[in-house]
């Protein structure tokens, strides 16, 4: 227990030591849209469910999205990439700043921000619409721009950093944002960063860069060594040529299925003769890998294994078996093949192959987790840390970041806590006066945490409230609830509210999980508390729109979002009200009509 508790010290230290380091991330970034429904039945015209929405959340994706998890672990994140002047990259653009990353994107009119847009009904995704192409090419002014943002967002960083050479991540997803000429300026130019990540769908397009680290899948990984030709691995006396796909998918499988390649063969089987290899052989077009007897070879694009290989042979064991040439081909110090929700397999200089293991999620939990990877992974080298450290936390930051349905994002006081130590708190309490408000507010400013604020008067805290909640906190890091007045109140709601004080009513949401603040205002509006706090996002209660919500100009112009999240069908706090009065009056004449202690009537009144 002593020893388990000193490595998690110890691998705490290496978090501790990245933090405010200076991290470049320059390539696809997109706007990840998530789009929450309800559906009871089916339409008329086709087996297709109805769908209502009730929620919808925005969260940067791709090279944003890593750039943001180097932000939410600690490190000083600044982000080149081009995005489109439309509503998408606005969105993109305040996802940046709530997370606190430095936006040098570059604007590129006429060029849409890529989105991947995902409709999800009772936690499962429907369908997944997306939007970028990468036919949607740069013009020559376009890239003359970006390459201007690398070098003074280079510069920026170096002199912020006291002339400490800024680690460089590199996300090529294929949709274009990084041209032949911003590779070419990026090969040229390797020197000026110290550690450099690679994570790209096609590694083949950066010979030459020379990475600190590659992440590639485990399909990305098999499609390189298939594309690399040359020299392969014999076979019980027959060898698989690696030949060139003629046309390589953007994002390729990463599952494996039963099969062989077209026109493998079977070694020797010790009757002096040959045999075809097993059935299952893919379709021409799908130009998948095939793993051979020996469990080792590979040809092809995809993953297809050998049913003679054995229940042994895994995607692991193809991929240790595989790191050296991953390492010569990427001409990479460091190899990392990720393996979904198995984990990964990491390799370095000293050729031993270090396994780590994941929790199988469902899908909709996984995505961006290896955003956390990669960021958690370079974070770790850029301060120095051992290979097997940097493997630990990285599989660490996206094992964490699994546990509900969006956009993964690992924050370090969670990487902390997950190694049992104590996090960066403020001490504030949870009720809190407007003065404290003001110093909780900067505070969490300065460590890039995004705020989300509601109101209400909370006077009967029911299912409906909780839930409201839990959806209003999930929208940011911070949650700060205000709560009306006992005057406010009955104001609003008439001179028999509130039924509880406003010490209950705040005790008892300071003490939800959900809840990190409570404050009580004396007004009618929260105008002012908003003004103080200039929340990322506003949440009210309600199926109307955002745009209905009297607050609304308010928030937008302090630079912040509306949401509406609406209640718990039945549950209100003055439908509750109304059956404890009917209860009430229903058992009024069973009551004894003796008149009633004194002390006892005037209590029942006061309460």
């Amino acid at each position: 227990m002593a020893g388990a508790a000193a490595e998690q010290r110890r691998l705490a230290t290496v978090v501790e030591s990245w933090l405010e380091r200076p991290v470049l991330i320059v390539g696809d970034a997109m706007l990840d849209e998530w789009r929450f429904a309800d559906s009871d039945r089916l339409c008329r015209e086709a087996p297709a469910p109805v769908l209502t929405l009730r929620r919808r959340i925005s969260a940067a994706g791709g090279a944003a999205n890593t750039a943001v998890n180097v932000a939410a672990l600690g490190g000083r994140a600044v982000l080149v990439a081009p995005v489109g002047a439309d509503v998408a990259g606005d969105e993109l653009h305040d996802c940046l700043d709530r997370a606190g990353v430095w936006d040098r994107t570059v604007n590129q009119p006429g060029r849409p921000t890529p989105v991947k847009r995902r409709m999800l009904a009772g936690n499962q995704i429907l369908l997944r619409e997306d939007s970028g192409d990468p036919e949607d090419a740069l013009d020559h002014d376009g890239v003359a721009r970006l390459l201007t943002a690398l070098r003074c967002a280079t510069e920026e960083l170096r002199a912020a950093a006291g002339g400490e050479a800024p680690t460089l991540v590199v996300c090529d997803y294929g949709l274009g944002a990084l041209p032949a000429p911003v590779r070419a300026w990026l090969v040229d130019n390797r020197e000026r960063y110290a550690t450099v990540a690679l994570d790209a769908h096609d590694l083949a397009d950066w010979r030459g860069l020379a990475p600190t680290v590659v992440t590639p899948s485990f399909a990305e990984a098999t499609r390189l060594l298939a594309r690399a030709g040359g020299t392969t691995r014999p076979t019980g006396g027959t060898e698989l040529h690696l030949e060139h796909p003629h046309g390589d998918p953007t994002d390729g499988p990463s599952e494996m299925t039963v099969g062989a390649a077209p026109g493998a063969v079977r070694a020797d089987d010790g009757t002096g003769s040959t045999a075809p290899g097993p059935v299952g052989e893919p379709t021409p077009g799908e130009g998948r890998v095939a793993l051979t007897d020996d469990g080792l070879s590979v040809t092809g694009t995809g993953v297809t294994v050998n049913t003679r290989a054995g229940e042994g042979v895994d995607r692991a064991v193809l991929a240790e078996s595989r790191l050296a040439e991953l390492r010569a081909h990427t001409g990479a110090d460091v190899v990392a093949v990720t393996l979904d929700t198995e984990g990964a397999v990491v390799g370095g200089a000293d050729g031993e192959p270090r396994r780590s293991h994941s929790t199988p999620v469902p899908a909709s939990h996984a995505v961006g987790a290896g955003d956390a990877y990669l960021a958690a992974m370079t974070l770790a080298l850029a301060a120095d840390a051992p290979l097997p450290t940097a493997a630990q936390l990285a599989q660490l930051a996206a094992t964490i970041t699994v546990s509900d349905t969006g956009t993964c994002v690992c924050r370090r006081d969670d990487l902390l806590a997950a190694l049992d130590q104590p996090t960066d708190t403020t001490g504030h309490p949870a009720l809190v006066g407007g003065d404290e408000l003001d110093t909780i507010v900067a505070e969490h400013r300065e460590a890039g945490r995004s705020i989300v604020f509601t109101n209400g008067c909370f006077d009967v805290l029911h299912r409906g409230h909780v839930r409201y909640l839990e959806q209003a906190r999930a929208l940011g890091d911070l949650l700060i609830v205000a709560v009306n007045s006992d005057g406010s109140v009955r104001r609003l709601k008439g001179p028999d509210r509130p039924v509880n004080p406003v010490e209950d009513r705040g005790a008892l949401l300071a003490a939800l999980a959900c809840v990190d603040h409570v404050v009580v205002f004396e007004e009618d509006s929260p105008a002012a508390l908003i003004e103080a706090v200039q929340p990322d996002v506003y949440v009210k209660g309600g199926d109307y729109p955002p745009e209905l919500v009297p607050e609304a100009p308010l928030v937008r112009r302090l630079g912040g979002q509306v949401r509406t999240l609406g209640y718990v069908p039945d549950r209100s706090t003055s439908a509750i009200i109304e059956r404890i009065r009917s209860h009430s009056q229903d058992l009024s004449p069973h009551v004894d009509d003796r008149e009633p202690d004194p002390s006892l009537r005037t209590h029942t009144q006061a309460s």
